[in-house]
Protein backbone atom coordinates (compact mmCIF):
# COMPACT_ATOMS: atom_id res chain seq x y z
CA UNK A 1 0.00 0.00 0.00
CA UNK A 2 2.69 2.29 0.11
CA UNK A 3 4.39 1.53 -3.26
CA UNK A 4 5.03 4.53 -4.74
CA UNK A 5 3.58 6.65 -1.82
CA UNK A 6 4.14 10.24 0.01
CA UNK A 7 4.35 9.83 4.08
CA UNK A 8 4.14 12.70 5.88
CA UNK A 9 5.08 12.67 9.65
CA UNK A 10 4.27 15.44 11.95
CA UNK A 11 6.92 15.75 15.00
CA UNK A 12 9.28 13.07 12.57
CA UNK A 13 12.30 14.01 14.50
CA UNK A 14 10.95 12.02 17.69
CA UNK A 15 11.87 8.33 18.17
CA UNK A 16 8.76 7.23 16.42
CA UNK A 17 9.76 9.26 13.26
CA UNK A 18 12.74 7.67 13.40
CA UNK A 19 11.80 4.29 14.17
CA UNK A 20 9.39 5.10 10.89
CA UNK A 21 12.44 5.89 9.06
CA UNK A 22 14.28 2.81 9.75
CA UNK A 23 11.29 0.43 9.00
CA UNK A 24 10.44 1.98 5.03
CA UNK A 25 13.38 3.48 3.89
CA UNK A 26 14.55 -0.10 2.10
CA UNK A 27 11.05 -0.55 0.59
CA UNK A 28 9.57 0.89 -2.33
CA UNK A 29 7.99 4.25 -0.71
CA UNK A 30 8.54 7.11 -2.64
CA UNK A 31 9.24 9.71 -0.33
CA UNK A 32 9.00 10.59 3.53
CA UNK A 33 8.28 13.82 4.73
CA UNK A 34 9.96 15.04 8.32
CA UNK A 35 7.49 17.49 9.37
CA UNK A 36 8.95 19.31 12.68
CA UNK A 37 10.05 22.97 13.59
CA UNK A 38 13.61 21.97 15.51
CA UNK A 39 16.28 22.40 12.53
CA UNK A 40 19.01 20.98 14.21
CA UNK A 41 17.48 17.38 15.20
CA UNK A 42 16.41 17.68 11.20
CA UNK A 43 20.07 18.88 10.06
CA UNK A 44 21.02 15.59 12.66
CA UNK A 45 19.16 12.85 10.87
CA UNK A 46 20.10 14.41 7.21
CA UNK A 47 23.64 13.68 8.20
CA UNK A 48 22.70 11.03 9.45
CA UNK A 49 20.62 8.62 7.27
CA UNK A 50 21.69 10.83 3.83
CA UNK A 51 18.64 9.52 1.60
CA UNK A 52 16.97 10.78 -0.99
CA UNK A 53 13.71 9.51 0.01
CA UNK A 54 13.85 11.76 3.18
CA UNK A 55 12.82 15.33 2.50
CA UNK A 56 12.75 17.43 5.75
CA UNK A 57 10.05 20.63 6.18
CA UNK A 58 10.29 23.17 8.83
CA UNK A 59 7.23 24.23 10.18
CA UNK A 60 4.70 24.49 12.89
CA UNK A 61 1.68 22.60 13.99
CA UNK A 62 0.24 25.53 15.36
CA UNK A 63 1.09 27.52 11.72
CA UNK A 64 -1.21 25.94 9.48
CA UNK A 65 0.27 27.54 6.61
CA UNK A 66 3.20 26.03 7.17
CA UNK A 67 1.80 22.63 7.57
CA UNK A 68 -0.20 23.53 4.18
CA UNK A 69 3.15 24.00 2.18
CA UNK A 70 4.36 20.10 3.62
CA UNK A 71 1.03 18.26 2.76
CA UNK A 72 1.07 18.86 -1.14
CA UNK A 73 0.55 15.36 -2.67
CA UNK A 74 1.07 13.92 0.23
CA UNK A 75 -0.75 10.26 0.50
CA UNK A 76 -0.38 9.31 3.82
CA UNK A 77 0.14 10.96 7.48
CA UNK A 78 1.09 10.04 10.17
CA UNK A 79 0.48 12.88 13.28
CA UNK A 80 3.21 12.61 16.16
CA UNK A 81 3.60 15.85 17.03
CA UNK A 82 3.23 16.91 20.42
CA UNK A 83 4.02 18.33 23.63
CA UNK A 84 4.16 15.32 25.74
CA UNK A 85 6.37 16.07 28.99
CA UNK A 86 4.06 16.09 31.63
CA UNK A 87 5.68 18.97 34.19
CA UNK A 88 5.83 21.30 30.99
CA UNK A 89 2.24 21.14 29.98
CA UNK A 90 1.05 20.80 33.80
CA UNK A 91 3.23 24.37 33.94
CA UNK A 92 2.17 25.73 30.76
CA UNK A 93 -1.48 24.15 30.18
CA UNK A 94 -2.38 26.59 27.34
CA UNK A 95 1.00 25.50 25.35
CA UNK A 96 -0.57 21.77 25.53
CA UNK A 97 -3.87 23.18 24.12
CA UNK A 98 -2.26 25.03 20.89
CA UNK A 99 -0.26 22.04 19.98
CA UNK A 100 -2.21 18.99 20.94
CA UNK A 101 -5.14 20.44 20.25
CA UNK A 102 -5.20 23.30 18.23
CA UNK A 103 -2.35 22.15 16.06
CA UNK A 104 -3.97 18.46 15.60
CA UNK A 105 -7.20 20.61 14.20
CA UNK A 106 -4.58 22.09 12.00
CA UNK A 107 -3.24 19.17 10.70
CA UNK A 108 -6.67 17.75 9.87
CA UNK A 109 -7.82 20.28 8.01
CA UNK A 110 -5.02 20.37 5.95
CA UNK A 111 -4.72 16.93 5.14
CA UNK A 112 -8.69 17.22 4.27
CA UNK A 113 -7.85 20.11 2.22
CA UNK A 114 -5.24 17.90 0.34
CA UNK A 115 -6.92 15.20 -0.47
CA UNK A 116 -4.77 13.13 2.08
CA UNK A 117 -6.14 9.68 2.03
CA UNK A 118 -5.21 8.27 5.60
CA UNK A 119 -4.54 10.08 8.99
CA UNK A 120 -3.59 8.04 11.96
CA UNK A 121 -3.27 10.48 15.02
CA UNK A 122 -1.31 8.82 18.06
CA UNK A 123 -2.74 9.41 21.65
CA UNK A 124 -1.19 8.29 25.13
CA UNK A 125 -3.30 5.79 27.64
CA UNK A 126 -2.56 9.35 29.82
CA UNK A 127 -5.87 10.27 27.40
CA UNK A 128 -7.67 7.76 29.49
CA UNK A 129 -9.07 9.01 32.62
CA UNK A 130 -6.89 12.23 32.39
CA UNK A 131 -5.27 13.50 35.54
CA UNK A 132 -3.11 16.27 34.53
CA UNK A 133 -2.44 18.90 31.41
CA UNK A 134 -0.79 16.61 29.03
CA UNK A 135 -3.44 14.03 29.24
CA UNK A 136 -6.39 16.41 29.27
CA UNK A 137 -4.65 18.03 25.78
CA UNK A 138 -4.60 14.67 24.47
CA UNK A 139 -7.43 13.30 25.64
CA UNK A 140 -9.37 16.58 23.68
CA UNK A 141 -7.02 16.02 21.01
CA UNK A 142 -8.88 12.44 20.09
CA UNK A 143 -12.39 13.91 20.59
CA UNK A 144 -11.08 16.68 18.02
CA UNK A 145 -10.00 14.04 15.56
CA UNK A 146 -12.82 11.69 16.09
CA UNK A 147 -15.49 14.69 15.50
CA UNK A 148 -13.38 15.61 12.42
CA UNK A 149 -14.43 12.18 10.91
CA UNK A 150 -17.60 12.75 11.41
CA UNK A 151 -17.50 15.64 8.72
CA UNK A 152 -15.89 13.76 6.17
CA UNK A 153 -16.40 11.11 3.72
CA UNK A 154 -13.91 8.40 4.54
CA UNK A 155 -13.25 7.31 0.89
CA UNK A 156 -12.15 11.04 0.65
CA UNK A 157 -9.88 11.18 3.95
CA UNK A 158 -10.21 8.24 6.74
CA UNK A 159 -8.76 9.61 9.99
CA UNK A 160 -8.01 7.26 12.76
CA UNK A 161 -5.82 7.07 16.20
CA UNK A 162 -3.58 4.89 18.37
CA UNK A 163 -2.84 5.06 22.01
CA UNK A 164 -0.38 3.30 23.89
CA UNK A 165 1.47 3.30 27.16
CA UNK A 166 5.03 4.72 27.43
CA UNK A 167 7.73 3.62 25.06
CA UNK A 168 10.41 1.39 26.70
CA UNK A 169 13.83 4.53 26.88
CA UNK A 170 11.83 6.53 24.82
CA UNK A 171 13.14 10.20 25.71
CA UNK A 172 11.81 10.97 29.39
CA UNK A 173 11.23 7.78 30.22
CA UNK A 174 11.77 6.04 33.38
CA UNK A 175 14.48 3.66 31.56
CA UNK A 176 17.00 6.14 31.17
CA UNK A 177 16.54 7.59 33.93
CA UNK A 178 17.13 4.46 36.11
CA UNK A 179 20.42 4.21 33.76
CA UNK A 180 21.84 7.00 34.36
CA UNK A 181 21.47 6.64 38.47
CA UNK A 182 22.83 3.32 38.04
CA UNK A 183 25.86 4.50 35.85
CA UNK A 184 26.84 7.62 38.74
CA UNK A 185 26.18 5.63 41.86
CA UNK A 186 22.69 7.43 42.90
CA UNK A 187 20.04 5.49 44.32
CA UNK A 188 16.81 4.21 42.18
CA UNK A 189 14.20 6.93 42.94
CA UNK A 190 11.03 4.81 42.82
CA UNK A 191 7.82 6.80 43.27
CA UNK A 192 5.42 3.66 44.24
CA UNK A 193 6.58 0.00 44.25
CA UNK A 194 3.06 -1.41 43.00
CA UNK A 195 3.14 0.97 40.35
CA UNK A 196 2.23 -0.85 36.65
CA UNK A 197 3.09 0.81 33.99
CA UNK A 198 2.45 -1.09 30.38
CA UNK A 199 5.94 -2.60 29.01
CA UNK A 200 5.95 -1.77 24.70
CA UNK A 201 9.18 -0.94 22.64
CA UNK A 202 9.64 1.29 20.05
CA UNK A 203 9.23 -1.49 17.28
CA UNK A 204 5.91 -1.69 18.80
CA UNK A 205 4.49 1.46 18.55
CA UNK A 206 5.11 1.42 14.91
CA UNK A 207 3.41 -1.79 14.44
CA UNK A 208 0.35 -0.62 16.17
CA UNK A 209 -0.11 2.22 14.05
CA UNK A 210 0.42 0.32 10.83
CA UNK A 211 -2.01 -2.27 11.80
CA UNK A 212 -4.07 0.83 12.59
CA UNK A 213 -3.28 1.90 9.16
CA UNK A 214 -4.52 -1.46 7.42
CA UNK A 215 -7.46 -2.27 9.75
CA UNK A 216 -8.66 0.48 11.19
CA UNK A 217 -12.52 2.25 10.50
CA UNK A 218 -13.39 5.96 10.45
CA UNK A 219 -13.06 7.39 14.04
CA UNK A 220 -11.67 4.20 15.47
CA UNK A 221 -8.66 4.16 18.49
CA UNK A 222 -6.99 1.33 18.29
CA UNK A 223 -5.19 -0.24 21.33
CA UNK A 224 -2.47 -2.77 21.58
CA UNK A 225 -2.84 -5.65 23.76
CA UNK A 226 0.81 -5.29 25.90
CA UNK A 227 2.13 -7.17 29.49
CA UNK A 228 3.40 -4.69 32.16
CA UNK A 229 4.79 -4.76 35.20
CA UNK A 230 5.85 -3.03 38.73
CA UNK A 231 8.22 -0.08 38.72
CA UNK A 232 10.12 -2.30 41.60
CA UNK A 233 10.58 -5.05 39.18
CA UNK A 234 11.70 -2.23 36.31
CA UNK A 235 14.49 -1.59 38.40
CA UNK A 236 15.69 -4.82 39.28
CA UNK A 237 15.69 -6.07 36.19
CA UNK A 238 18.01 -3.08 35.09
CA UNK A 239 19.93 -3.84 38.49
CA UNK A 240 20.17 -7.48 37.11
CA UNK A 241 21.58 -6.83 33.66
CA UNK A 242 24.21 -4.17 34.88
CA UNK A 243 25.28 -6.46 37.73
CA UNK A 244 24.83 -3.42 40.31
CA UNK A 245 23.91 -2.89 43.61
CA UNK A 246 22.61 0.31 43.88
CA UNK A 247 20.04 1.53 46.61
CA UNK A 248 16.74 1.90 45.94
CA UNK A 249 14.91 4.90 47.31
CA UNK A 250 10.82 5.28 47.47
CA UNK A 251 9.82 9.11 46.74
CA UNK A 252 5.93 9.11 46.52
CA UNK A 253 3.88 9.51 43.59
CA UNK A 254 4.25 12.39 41.96
CA UNK A 255 2.11 15.05 41.11
CA UNK A 256 -0.05 13.66 38.06
CA UNK A 257 0.55 10.24 38.41
CA UNK A 258 -1.37 7.14 38.36
CA UNK A 259 -1.10 4.06 39.94
CA UNK A 260 -1.61 1.71 37.15
CA UNK A 261 -1.99 3.35 33.33
CA UNK A 262 -5.55 2.73 31.44
CA UNK A 263 -5.21 2.06 27.73
CA UNK A 264 -9.03 1.36 27.25
CA UNK A 265 -11.34 3.38 29.84
CA UNK A 266 -14.57 1.17 31.34
CA UNK A 267 -17.16 3.02 28.99
CA UNK A 268 -14.71 2.42 26.10
CA UNK A 269 -14.41 -1.16 27.24
CA UNK A 270 -17.81 -1.95 26.79
CA UNK A 271 -18.05 -1.14 23.30
CA UNK A 272 -14.46 -2.08 22.17
CA UNK A 273 -13.89 -5.11 19.74
CA UNK A 274 -11.41 -7.58 20.52
CA UNK A 275 -9.19 -8.21 17.30
CA UNK A 276 -6.77 -10.54 18.69
CA UNK A 277 -3.65 -8.73 19.82
CA UNK A 278 -5.69 -5.21 19.77
CA UNK A 279 -8.99 -3.86 20.66
CA UNK A 280 -11.16 -1.72 18.24
CA UNK A 281 -12.50 1.22 19.76
CA UNK A 282 -15.47 2.14 17.48
CA UNK A 283 -16.46 5.97 17.40
CA UNK A 284 -19.79 7.36 18.81
CA UNK A 285 -21.93 7.26 15.46
CA UNK A 286 -24.81 9.05 16.81
CA UNK A 287 -25.26 12.36 14.84
CA UNK A 288 -25.93 15.73 16.36
CA UNK A 289 -29.77 14.63 17.33
CA UNK A 290 -29.01 15.11 20.96
CA UNK A 291 -31.83 13.24 22.69
CA UNK A 292 -30.08 10.07 21.82
CA UNK A 293 -27.30 11.00 23.80
CA UNK A 294 -29.46 11.58 26.80
CA UNK A 295 -32.10 8.88 26.32
CA UNK A 296 -30.13 6.04 25.35
CA UNK A 297 -27.54 4.14 27.55
CA UNK A 298 -25.56 0.60 27.74
CA UNK A 299 -25.92 -1.60 30.49
CA UNK A 300 -22.64 -3.47 29.31
CA UNK A 301 -21.10 -0.12 30.95
CA UNK A 302 -21.67 -1.40 34.42
CA UNK A 303 -20.75 -5.19 33.47
CA UNK A 304 -17.43 -3.93 31.89
CA UNK A 305 -13.96 -3.69 33.31
CA UNK A 306 -11.21 -1.04 32.15
CA UNK A 307 -8.30 -1.91 30.23
CA UNK A 308 -5.16 -1.26 32.58
CA UNK A 309 -1.84 -2.18 33.77
CA UNK A 310 -2.74 -3.93 36.60
CA UNK A 311 -5.02 -6.23 35.12
CA UNK A 312 -2.93 -7.41 32.55
CA UNK A 313 -0.12 -10.24 32.31
CA UNK A 314 2.71 -8.79 34.51
CA UNK A 315 6.23 -9.63 34.04
CA UNK A 316 8.64 -11.42 36.35
CA UNK A 317 12.11 -10.08 36.65
CA UNK A 318 13.41 -12.34 34.06
CA UNK A 319 11.12 -11.74 31.20
CA UNK A 320 11.75 -8.31 31.80
CA UNK A 321 15.30 -8.51 31.69
CA UNK A 322 14.90 -10.58 28.23
CA UNK A 323 12.60 -7.55 26.91
CA UNK A 324 15.59 -4.97 28.59
CA UNK A 325 18.61 -6.70 26.92
CA UNK A 326 16.81 -6.31 23.57
CA UNK A 327 16.59 -2.10 23.33
CA UNK A 328 19.52 -0.82 21.57
CA UNK A 329 19.65 2.20 24.48
CA UNK A 330 20.67 -0.71 26.76
CA UNK A 331 23.04 -2.13 24.46
CA UNK A 332 25.00 0.65 23.70
CA UNK A 333 24.99 0.93 27.85
CA UNK A 334 26.30 -2.02 28.98
CA UNK A 335 28.61 -1.92 26.28
CA UNK A 336 30.34 1.36 27.66
CA UNK A 337 29.46 -0.28 31.35
CA UNK A 338 31.80 -3.22 30.23
CA UNK A 339 34.51 -1.02 29.44
CA UNK A 340 33.89 -1.81 25.91
CA UNK A 341 34.30 -5.48 25.88
CA UNK A 342 31.56 -7.29 24.09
Amino acid sequence: MFTNKILLITGGTGSFGNAVLQRFLNTDIKEIRIFSRDEKKQDDMRKLYQHPKIKFYIGDVRDIESIHHAMYQVDFVFHAAALKQVPSCEFFPLEAVKTNILGTENVLTAAIQAGVQKIICLSTDKAAYPVNAMGISKAMMEKTFIAKSRMVDPKQTLICGTRYGNVMASRGSVIPLFIEQIKTGQPLTITDPRMTRFIMSLEEAVELVLYAFVHAQHGDIMVQKSPAATVQDLAQALLAIFHANNAIQIIGTRHGEKMYEVLCTKEEAAKAIDVGNFYRIPADNRDLHYGKYLDEGSPKISLTDEYNSNNTQLLSIVELKERLIKLPLIQQELLHWMGGKP
